[in-house]
């Protein structure tokens, strides 16, 4: 008789169907189910998708007899789900790089919004306020394309990225923003991807190369050199808000980035913000009641953006492109995120830029380019 068999990636279950007794058929790192009919005018089976970073996500699958139906759920048909044999294709790549570009963009907004709306608003208002704005964003998209609930096990995963990106890093910036400049805040942002990369290897086993790590490090330390010396050489009081703010964000992106390979990147973000609802409103609404509001230009114009274009927008984006290249690499090219910073800092803050910024991008954009390089 003629064998038939399907093997799924390595880490997946091998399926095999009309099979001569005795016979198997086995792919690397897979299971083996034999002997079991095919289906005639049934329902297609499932196919059973592994997680790319190599995490078993759920409990094996029994076989069934008289049926060759093996599933996890729905959950991993978003970018970057169901691990390629020969990893992402130069176009993948390319197009998960300009996602993650265009997120970085987004974010280098985020301080000189959040200086223009702490104008009219105080900073618990500012952050309880755009998690609602940016909540019913996202709750209105999941509602409208009916995404159904996801499974329970990745609860804890989404609340991770909730504690981070959603409320801890907003919260700890803004506050910090209070008595810092845009400059010295950047900081954070200078040790975010060197961060994010430490993070992702204790969480998800990455290994990157030893090029990729002194690239990293030497970037990373051209950007804290860079914003420390904008800022006169001087720590402030803030300083404890953005180390404690770096931390949480890092593990918010690294979970992140994880789920965004299980489920679209636009899907974690979005339950990540709806999971806040029931804080976020009872918690503008106290806010707004002890903080007073003087609404301008500025201040109208800064909540839409920290909501719509940092909070939502922006990581849609940057979830997709570290799904598509993975968090390591997606993560480095945060390090042209303070130069931008800075750039819309003079634009739009008036602040001064030193002749040192065009030297530091220069250097910036290499270790740029040698992480993207680096194999591992």
């Amino acid at each position: 008789m003629r064998a038939e068999s399907s093997a799924i990636e390595a880490g997946g279950i091998a399926v095999s169907g009309d099979t001569e007794p005795g016979a198997t058929a086995t792919a690397p790192g897979s299971t083996s189910v034999a002997g079991a009919h095919r289906h005639r005018g049934g329902t297609p089976a499932e196919a059973a998708h592994a997680p790319a970073d190599g995490t078993t996500d759920a409990a094996p699958c029994k076989p069934r007899t008289g049926s060759a139906t093996v599933g996890h759920g729905a959950e991993g048909t978003g970018p970057g789900s169901g691990a390629r044999a020969s990893g992402p294709s130069r176009t993948d790549r390319r197009a998960g790089t300009l996602q993650a570009a265009l997120g970085v963009t987004a974010f280098s907004l985020t301080f000189p919004a959040t200086a223009w709306g702490l104008e009219g608003f105080g900073p618990w208002s500012l952050v309880a306020v755009r998690c609602v704005l940016a909540a019913v964003i996202a709750g209105g998209a999941l509602l409208a394309l009916r995404v159904p609930v996801p499974a329970r096990r990745h609860l804890a995963g989404l609340a991770v990225v909730a504690a981070g990106v959603v409320v801890g890093f907003p919260l700890l910036t803004t506050l910090a923003l209070q008595t810092s400049t845009t400059a010295h805040a950047a900081v954070v942002v200078g040790l975010l991807p060197l961060t994010t990369a430490l993070f992702s290897a204790l969480r998800t086993g990455a290994r990157p190369s030893r090029m990729f790590w002194l690239a990293a490090c030497t970037g990373a330390a051209a950007v804290i050199a860079f914003t420390v010396q904008q800022s006169g050489g001087a720590l402030t009081g803030a300083d404890a808000y953005l180390f404690c703010a770096l931390l949480i964000c890092a593990a918010g992106y690294t979970e992140g980035g994880r789920l965004a390979r299980l489920m679209p990147g636009w899907q974690v973000i979005g339950w990540a913000l709806v999971l806040c609802l029931p804080l976020s409103v009872p918690g503008a609404l106290i806010a707004l009641s002890y903080e007073p509001v003087h609404l301008t230009a500025h201040s109208v114009t800064g909540v839409l953006w920290v909501a719509a274009g940092s909070q939502f927008l922006g990581l849609v984006a940057w979830y997709r492109g570290m799904a598509a290249i993975g968090v390591p690499k997606a993560s480095q090219l945060q390090l042209a995120q303070p130069l931008l910073t800075l750039v819309w800092s003079v634009l739009l803050l008036g602040e001064r830029l030193t002749p040192a910024a065009p030297l530091t991008a220069a250097a910036v954009l290499v270790c740029i380019a040698l992480t993207q390089r680096a194999r591992g």
